[in-house]
């Protein structure tokens, strides 16, 4: 694989979740684009992030989508590894296999990845957002790629993957917002509620990334 940089998402950006109770107004009160979270389930007592990690996050990332706005036409005309192989815009199940790795779009899929030889094999656990592959992608293509794996969240587990995936497009779409784009973050947001519900502990890794996707909607 070349060495490009990836768009950040990690556990190390996700401080501890912390006891807060947020104030819907002062959240409205500073948002840029007004995007309805109506239908979002609220969080468990103790899954919800404070007001300061809230802010923090939305500043680091306003500033990684700066940064790939002002660099993309250098990161653009980076070459990319001869085994990376981007597929058709319409190509959803292409994409899927893509961005999440052949082995967790299987049917059935269970297990770590093994790997007989040596390197990485980024086809069998999906290629990460290089930031040398998200600068090739038009709004078109960012948009039908968000869609596409918010579908596969939709009968899903969050998974870091996805995670990844899914901060590196939302730092890529461009204002103003598509009417669609508009559609599929809120419903990408609606869908990490759904599963905030569902997770036992609120010390479990999933819970901040959530949290974060959710911020990154709402605000």
């Amino acid at each position: 694989m070349p060495r490009t940089t990836c768009v950040p998402f990690c556990s190390a950006q996700c401080p501890d979740v912390v006891v807060a109770q947020i104030d819907p107004k002062k959240l409205k009160r500073k948002q840029s684009v007004n995007v309805s979270l109506s239908g979002c389930q609220p969080a468990p007592e103790g899954y919800s992030p404070t007001l300061q990690w809230q802010q923090q996050q939305v500043a680091q990332f306003s500033s990684v989508r700066q940064s790939v706005i002002r660099h993309r036409n250098h990161w653009k005309s980076q070459q990319l590894d001869s085994n990376v192989t981007m597929p058709k815009s319409e190509d959803e199940e292409g994409w899927k296999k893509f961005c999440l790795g052949e082995r967790l779009c299987a049917e059935g899929a269970v297990g770590p990845a093994t790997n007989e030889g040596p390197g990485i094999d980024y086809v069998q656990i999906g290629f990460p957002p290089l930031l040398s592959i998200v600068s090739r992608m038009n709004q078109a293509t960012v948009t039908s790629v968000l869609e596409y794996l918010s579908n596969w969240f939709g009968e899903r587990d969050f998974t870091p993957e996805l995670g990844r995936w899914l901060y590196a497009l939302l730092a890529c779409l461009e204002k103003p917002l598509l009417p669609e784009a508009h559609s599929l973050i809120r419903q990408l947001a609606r869908r990490c509620s759904e599963v905030r519900l569902l997770v036992d502990s609120k010390d479990d890794e999933r819970v901040p990334a959530l949290n974060l996707l959710i911020c990154l909607v709402s605000r």
